[in-house]
């Protein structure tokens, strides 16, 4: 765009190498936004909402991981059961995401600041055995639900609703369930035999 007498002229050009100052700062909240929540209580819900994205975020990218480098005789089950739950966690993220931006704060989105504020280990860059890579996602999964518990009474203590249904209705229902998937696949079971004969008749 070129400026002539006070004008705004269009055109088709493209404009490179564009730079200025934030719009909004991180941690801060849009004091505009009329949704009848006061600012003390919009700060503390998107910082921990934040905490909250951070680790839905590991915890997805942690499926992918898992879903490309799984291996032995239940690669099928897991590469497409782990597809399934990433795809899920894609959804929460997005969720929890758009519930701080709603709040009039900013979400975290690139992967330095979301490395830097996860409560979730570091995963090794190999490949890992089947019970290993399931251990890791239900630590991650209990990380989560230990926190929705306290985030969401928080919440609701302080009269933000809509934050609270999205923790327990989405978040931590989709985190239990998505457990309990993994924990089946952790049970010792006989594959084809049982572990007992049945007793002859007398």
């Amino acid at each position: 765009m070129k400026k002539t007498n006070n004008e705004t002229l269009l055109s088709a050009e493209p404009r490179f190498h564009q730079n200025a100052p934030e719009i909004q700062a991180y941690g801060t909240v849009n004091h505009l936004l009329p949704i009848e929540l006061e600012e003390p209580v919009r700060l503390e819900m998107t910082e921990r909402l934040n905490h909250l994205l951070a680790d839905t975020i590991t915890l997805r990218d942690l499926y992918k991981k898992s879903h490309w480098q799984v291996a032995g005789p239940t690669f099928y089950q897991l590469h497409l059961l782990y597809d399934k739950h990433f795809e899920q966690q894609s959804e929460l993220v997005d969720a929890i995401a758009e519930r701080i931006q709603l709040l009039g704060g900013i979400s975290l989105a690139m992967a330095p600041d979301v490395a830097e504020t996860t409560r979730i280990a570091r995963p090794p860059r190999g490949r890992e055995e089947v019970p290993v890579q399931l251990s890791r996602l239900l630590d991650a999964h209990q990380i989560i639900i230990r926190d929705c518990r306290d985030f969401a009474s928080r919440a609701s203590r302080l009269g933000d609703d809509g934050t609270n249904d999205l923790i327990v209705s989405q978040v931590l229902r989709s985190n239990e369930l998505q457990t309990w998937f993994l924990s089946e696949h952790l049970v010792n079971v006989p594959l084809v035999e049982g572990s007992q004969k049945p007793r002859k008749s007398a």
